[in-house]
């Protein structure tokens, strides 16, 4: 299995507002950036966004060293509490909905497909992968300003 090393980041001008969604998948030598954005969308949709088109660009399974800045996506995945609000028809433990339930159904799907290995980064630091996925999605949600 190839092992494939992704960040991502999501931003949002205004929460909700324009946004923007920036990811580079790395395998060996080959490194590939992605980016879009949407006029009128919240931080949180822009980060799910942003990992759900990085895995769904990859051909074949993979192990996936995901990076990302957002507590909102790693520790919904690695703690499991997106199976458990799929499992709760997406209520959480404390009795509200839960966001996002079409882009989590989507990213737990490709979840299944990979074998996932989370890292969070801290955000506007010194890792230059996190801050081109910054620039990048910055960049796109400008597009919709």
């Amino acid at each position: 299995m190839k092992t494939v090393t992704i960040y991502t980041d999501g931003a949002c001008s205004g929460n909700p507002g324009p946004g923007g969604w920036g990811a580079i998948l790395m395998y060996g030598t080959h490194k590939k950036e992605l980016s879009g954005g949407e006029a009128n969308t919240t931080n949180n949709r822009m980060e799910l966004t942003a990992v759900i088109a990085a895995l769904s660009a990859l051909k074949e399974p993979c192990a996936v060293e995901l990076w990302s800045d957002s507590k909102y996506v790693i520790d919904a995945l690695e703690k499991g509490w997106a199976k458990g609000w799929q499992a709760k028809g997406w209520i959480k433990s404390d009795k509200k909905p839960a966001l996002n339930p079409d882009l989590w159904e989507k990213l737990l799907a490709l979840a299944e497909t990979h074998t996932l290995h989370y890292h969070w980064v801290k955000g506007h630091a010194d890792n230059e992968f996190n801050n081109r996925c910054d620039e990048m999605a910055v960049a796109e949600s400008k597009k919709f300003q």
